[in-house]
């Protein structure tokens, strides 16, 4: 069994797991033991050896119960955190230098970023890497961070959130705006071909399809309309721009999607406006877990999703410190 030595005795990493999921669980001994694919009874003789070993009592109980972490705990979970990341650093080096081009690569995207902005980068580096077996997960900027946090995910794409979280380096990729599109032969279809620039106060009055809060830039949205006082109507919001502009095609509403979700030769039935002038530009970062070893081929995938971001830029701000922001 893998130890490491401490004054006192030794730890094992199981412990160091099982306290760390007792917390991640939020104190469920029953759910620990799935995810550590051990019994609770084991579960808990981890916890109470890791104490016993330590002195000090890391949770708070009622009765056979976990309820928190008492103030020992606050202190020792930090460190239980950064251990078993280098646990897992230690061992994607040694993968490194074992099988230089082979092993598995985890992307946590959004919907918009996995569907619009990474299939050219993905194809170019399962050509130049094909031992290397790639996962894509696609959920919320929030599940994106979480992904990231608990070590499940090496690189994550969001334009929301990422930036927010102290455990991650969120570096920028590439700035993009907004589009309005409306079925062909829309009234703002006829208004743009004649020139006249389109306001905030003419989307207002219409029903407005777009994205859920959190979502693809839709705080900007929100401001805009906010700042000029305006209430929008949105009747339909959604995650993804592929089901925006489905049910724009059915006429029952007007579209706001990001500009990279629109092509003029697959949604033929559609038109595009530009609304860059009327929402704030946002930026697209891609983020890694801070202090996380990145095998090689990691690296070759950022250089192919975001050309600017090198191994030495990136190298660079890993060592800024948590407080550190980039920007473009």
């Amino acid at each position: 069994m893998r130890i490491l030595s401490i004054p006192g005795g030794p730890v094992n990493f199981q412990q160091l797991r099982s306290v760390r999921e007792t917390v991640r669980c939020g104190f469920n001994l029953t759910e620990v033991a799935q995810v550590l694919h051990t019994s609770q009874p084991g579960v808990s003789r981890q916890i109470r050896e890791l104490e016993d070993e330590l002195g000090v009592e890391i949770f708070v109980r009622a009765g056979k119960r976990l309820t928190g972490l008492t103030p020992p705990g606050e202190v020792v979970l930090p460190i239980v955190e950064r251990l078993l990341v280098e646990a897992d650093n230690l061992r994607r080096a040694g993968a490194d230098y074992a099988s230089q081009d082979r092993g598995t690569l985890t992307i946590a995207a959004t919907h918009s970023q996995a569907r619009y902005a990474l299939p050219p980068a993905v194809r170019d580096f399962c050509a130049a890497h094909p031992e290397v077996v790639l996962h894509m997960h696609q959920g919320s900027p929030q599940q994106v961070a979480q992904l990231l946090l608990s070590g499940e995910a090496d690189i994550g794409v969001a334009t929301e959130a990422l930036a927010s979280y102290e455990g991650l380096l969120a570096l920028p990729c590439y700035r993009w705006t907004h589009s309005v599109v409306v079925p062909r032969g829309h009234v703002l279809v006829d208004e743009a071909d004649r020139g006249e620039p389109l306001t905030l106060q003419r989307l207002a009055a219409f029903p407005l399809i777009t994205y859920e809060t959190g979502y693809t830039g839709r705080s900007h949205i929100d401001e805009a309309f906010d700042r000029h006082e305006l209430k929008p109507n949105v009747v339909l919001a959604a995650m993804d721009a592929d089901v925006i502009k489905t049910y724009v095609e059915l006429g029952m509403g007007v579209g706001l999607v990001a500009s990279i979700a629109y092509d003029d030769q697959r949604d033929t039935a559609l038109r595009a406006i530009d609304a860059r002038h009327l929402f704030a530009t946002n930026m697209t970062r891609l983020a890694l877990r801070r202090g996380a070893y990145l095998r090689s081929y990691v690296y070759e995938f950022i250089r192919c999703f975001a050309p600017p971001l090198t191994r030495e830029l990136i190298a660079q701000a890993m060592n800024e410190g948590e407080g550190s922001r980039f920007e473009i």
